[in-house]
């Protein structure tokens, strides 16, 4: 009797301790989930994010709200994680991914105290993930590049949800023109942002904002020394090599006697300086951007007198003191101006320069700027001047154009449109739940929780629009049901349920269909974990 009662006590396995830790997880990532919950939709609210050296930021944007939150939970960093994900993919919709997920958590944490079994939660999640994908294709309206009016309207509905709405009918046609101007239309797919440079200037308002056919430095040109501000038929030339007398690799000191040896000194400096900048001028060269160093100076106060009286132009980057251009940036100005940088002082010859009709230091707002236009062999990039009133508007705008200029890269890469107002979540939630009748055991309950889980987001945005959330989630249910209502959704400016196709409201394929498949991958890799282990 003794040793079955041992039997049975070794046979017996405490799961308390592994339910525990799969509610803490999954509590502590639906507490993440709820915080920018607010912030969803055209209506959503923004977030005063107040970081402890003073810095204050006001942002509507999933990913930089959760980026900057102190989040120490394992399983709540992973929705941090989560939205930095989407950012990368899609650039949109990262409020929308973490709202999804914290959704999808709550309906699995219902199934668990059923006593399904977080395997077959998660199997029957990715399912459901992956023919939510097909429904969202099979109501997907294709989209040809050459149709701007779709783009522009794509980059309305991204813009709408921001700080700075009441600018987008300004900015999409930018934002548009932006990535038009450096798309390869026999490479579309290899489109990259980074070849778009946003320059940003305290002063004037959002509406002063333009995009430059040309380059745009940030900073005042140098005329310490009386330079020109201002060159036409410019000849440009990017060096990489210093502007000023040479220094050993090594430290070292040089003492000096007497005055004559002194005077030996600066000739020598001066004699090496001026024949330095003899080679720039004999090459043709009548505007210099010099690159940033950290060893020694790039170009010394003398170098700039003798640099003004050969009537050489010094455009400099980054602020007036450092007369450099960035080294992150030398890679865009060099594809931008058609030209390569200039490694040595022997390498400076007529062919490699860049030709420009016009270089020249023009105010904005409180400073300057240096604009060259009229690149005679000017790569595939762009540059936006972006301006507002106050730094965090003008942080704020430059997250916004980012936002549509990585909605119209989605077209570029999946070239079809969803409608917007969360029509698509409610037909494929529809959908799911029509097809969770034909599917047998654990399974048919798990695809109808996924598919209840996706009306969160008419619900919040609804509930952000001050509407009536369950009169309005329950029209839509009623007009996708009779089957001809596949594009209907909540329209927050009228405060009702309308076609969004006649509104105009259209987003990407890729944003909707990326939230879903991440949102679903984030809570199986939740849902799989059944203990922590601290290690030292």
């Amino acid at each position: 009797m003794a040793a079955t009662r041992k039997a049975k006590n070794e046979t017996f396995r405490d799961t308390t301790k592994k339910k525990d830790v799969r509610e803490a997880n999954i509590e502590a990532a639906k507490a993440v989930a709820d915080a920018v919950r607010t912030s969803l939709g055209p209506r959503g609210m923004d977030k005063m994010v107040a970081a402890a050296n003073g810095e204050v930021i006001i942002t509507n944007d999933g990913a930089t709200i959760l980026n900057k939150m102190t989040v120490t939970h394992p399983a709540a960093k992973m929705l941090v994680e989560l939205a930095k994900s989407q950012d990368v993919v899609a650039g949109d919709g990262t409020t929308s991914v973490v709202v999804i997920c914290g959704a999808l958590l709550k309906k699995a944490q219902e199934l668990l105290e059923r006593g399904i079994h977080p395997t077959v939660i998660s199997d029957s999640f990715n399912t459901a993930a992956n023919k939510a994908c097909e429904i969202l294709e099979s109501i997907a309206i294709p989209v040809n590049l050459e149709d701007k009016e779709s783009l522009i309207r794509a980059a309305n509905t991204s813009l709408s949800s921001k700080v700075v709405s009441q600018h987008s009918s300004f900015m999409s046609p930018m934002a548009v023109d932006a990535v038009l101007r450096v798309m390869d239309p026999q490479h579309a797919n290899l489109l990259d942002l980074r070849d778009i440079r946003v320059v940003c200037k305290v002063g004037g308002t959002i509406d002063d904002s333009e995009l430059v056919a040309g380059c745009v430095f940030d900073q005042k040109a140098a005329k310490s020394a009386g330079g020109p501000t201002r060159v036409e038929k410019a000849k440009i030339g990017l060096i990489q090599f210093h502007v000023s007398p040479p220094k050993s690799d090594i430290e070292n000191t040089v003492v000096i006697s007497d005055y004559a040896q002194m005077d030996r000194v600066y000739k020598e400096e001066r004699n090496y300086i001026l024949g330095m900048v003899k080679k720039i001028k004999a090459s043709g060269c009548n505007v210099l951007l010099i690159q940033k160093s950290i060893l020694r100076d790039a170009v010394t106060d003398l170098s700039l007198h003798y640099l003004a009286k050969a009537k050489i132009m010094v455009a400099k980057a980054k602020i007036m003191v450092v007369r450099d251009v960035e080294r992150e940036d030398i890679e865009f100005i060099s594809k931008t101006l058609g030209c390569l940088p200039i490694a040595h002082i022997d390498s400076m010859r007529p062919e490699k320069l860049a030709t420009a009709d016009l270089v020249e230091e023009v105010d904005c707002g409180k400073g300057k700027v240096v604009k060259v236009t009229g690149i005679a062999a000017q790569g595939r990039t762009a540059t936006v001047l972006l301006r507002g009133s106050n730094k965090l508007v003008l942080e704020e705008a430059e997250r916004s154009l980012h936002d549509a200029l990585c909605v119209i890269r989605c077209l570029v890469q999946k070239r079809f449109l969803i409608t917007g107002g969360a029509s698509p979540e409610v037909e494929v939630g529809y959908q799911l739940s029509k097809w969770s009748k034909t599917l047998r055991g654990m399974e048919a309950y798990c695809v109808r929780a996924f598919a209840e889980a996706l009306e969160v987001v008419p619900y919040t945005l609804a509930e952000n629009a001050g509407l009536n959330p369950i009169q309005i989630v329950t029209e839509l249910r009623n007009l996708h049901a009779d089957g001809n209502g596949a594009y209907y959704g909540i329209n927050v400016k009228k405060g009702s349920v309308t076609d969004m196709r006649e509104e105009k409201v259209v987003q990407p394929l890729l944003v909707t269909s990326s939230a879903l498949t991440l949102a679903t991958e984030c809570v199986r890799m939740i849902l799989k974990i059944d203990d922590i282990v601290p290690v030292r």
